[in-house]
């Protein structure tokens, strides 16, 4: 090791005293290929310096004591700084290492919490979800039941990230395994609930509105979990009327019972269903009110379901400068 040291050294004044006597620019170069060999070695930025400083002081002897010093001083810096920026490294080794990591489980997200948009002729369905970071806190799933009703979940998760993720997994998992016959809005509630007491860290809670649609008699029914309330509207008084949504979140107490509600679904009618990722956009750093989203929803009421949610998605982005601070969720059911 000594050997490859002096050889290094000796290689090093060479090039040194070569650029200060004559101000050799084939020097320059060689330095450049000397530190690519130093590099390969595992030389540190401060054992180069020291390199520097030995070889200074061998071509130079007479150089005065305060320069020694601030050679010295420069070693110190430069040793302080390779152990930060050694830290700097690894911290960002392993930031670059979780973010390709959660990457993967957001993929894997959209793919396990995928669903299908029914398709019935008297509905016109859109929806927009889109998370705040990469992993989605909202959720939303479409089902069957045995007597050709349209079901539907909208829910928030009061948490981020992976954990909400994980239990966002577990709430469609468990929404697969009921039988049909327990398919209503507060049935299905009432074992959700279950579910996430049972399963789910209390620092967790998730709000979520349950609904199915009966084409047969143009009957919506919907229960509600402490979600968000979104509006109907009244295609033959051309009014919106907040959604009734009494009901405790899931997972706060065991045996939380569910109340159900209907609305007689007429063409022209149009329920509109969200997160409060869309009620809690701002504007000009304050919460926007309820009737401003529905003078947002009103100026694209004309066109398609799909269109609509996508209008008004692109309307709250722009009013906060392209940067959700909440995951957002639009749903909105168009009676056609």
């Amino acid at each position: 090791m000594t050997d490859t040291i002096n050889k290094y050294l000796l290689t090093y004044m060479q090039l040194l005293n070569n650029y200060v006597m004559n101000e050799d620019e084939a020097s320059l170069y060689e330095v450049e290929q000397l530190s690519k060999s130093l590099i390969k070695h595992n030389y540190s930025p401060e054992e180069i310096i020291n390199l520097h400083r030995r070889a200074l002081f061998e071509l130079f002897p007479n150089i005065d004591h305060k320069h020694k010093l601030a050679m010295y001083f420069l070693i110190e810096a430069i040793t302080y700084y390779g152990v930060a920026y050694q830290e700097v490294t690894t911290l960002r080794d392993s930031q670059d290492a979780l973010k390709s990591e959660i990457a993967v489980a957001a993929s894997m997200q959209a793919s396990l919490l995928s669903t299908t948009i029914p398709c019935d002729e008297s509905l016109d369905i859109g929806i927009k979800s889109v998370p705040a970071s990469q992993m989605n806190g909202d959720y939303y799933h479409f089902f069957e039941g045995n007597d050709h009703s349209i079901g539907l979940v909208i829910a928030d998760v009061v948490g981020k990230g992976v954990p909400a993720a994980l239990c966002m997994s577990m709430i469609k998992y468990s929404l697969d395994s009921f039988p049909n016959e327990l398919m209503y809005p507060k049935n299905i509630l009432k074992n959700l609930n279950r579910v996430v007491e049972r399963n789910v860290d209390a620092s967790m809670f998730i709000t979520m509105l349950c609904a199915t649609y009966q084409p047969q008699i143009n009957m919506f029914t919907y229960a509600s979990a402490g979600h968000e309330p979104g509006f109907y509207f009244d295609g033959q008084t051309q009014t919106f009327n907040d959604l009734e949504t009494k009901g405790l979140i899931l997972g706060v107490l065991p045996h939380s019972t569910y109340k159900e509600y209907k609305i007689q679904f007429r063409k022209g009618d149009m329920l509109v269903l969200l997160t409060d990722g869309v009620t809690e956009s701002k504007r000009d750093n304050e919460f926007i009110e309820r009737e401003y989203l529905i003078q947002v929803i009103e100026r694209f009421i004309h066109l398609p379901a799909q269109q609509m949610v996508n209008e008004v998605y692109r309307h709250f982005e722009r009013l906060q400068d392209f940067e959700l601070r909440d995951d957002f969720t639009l749903m909105i059911l168009k009676h056609v």
